[in-house]
């Protein structure tokens, strides 16, 4: 499952199954490292929108850049196999 989640800041957001985790994880494929595990699909969803939202908010009081979202262009990227450019997941 890949969505965009409207937030103060559009990401795209993407969910799959874990065989080896028995759960599930979603992931910001924008934001690497921003990602969160549950039992359900609502489950991850909830914990990556959470841990999305102090991820932003650390940065902005640090004085960090925060990239620019991609949200739906990014998500068409995914889609169409294209992925995130490698600079972007350090």
């Amino acid at each position: 499952m890949i969505g965009v989640i409207e937030m103060p800041h559009t990401c795209a957001i993407e969910i799959f199954y874990s065989d080896e985790d028995e759960g599930f994880i979603a992931v910001v494929p924008e934001l690497a490292g921003c990602s969160a595990f549950g039992e359900t699909e609502e489950e991850a969803l909830s914990g990556v929108k959470a841990a999305l939202g102090l991820r932003l908010d650390t940065a902005r009081k640090e004085g960090r850049e925060i990239p620019e979202p991609g949200g739906r262009e990014h998500l068409r990227d995914i889609l169409a196999g294209k992925g995130v450019p490698r600079e972007q997941m350090a």
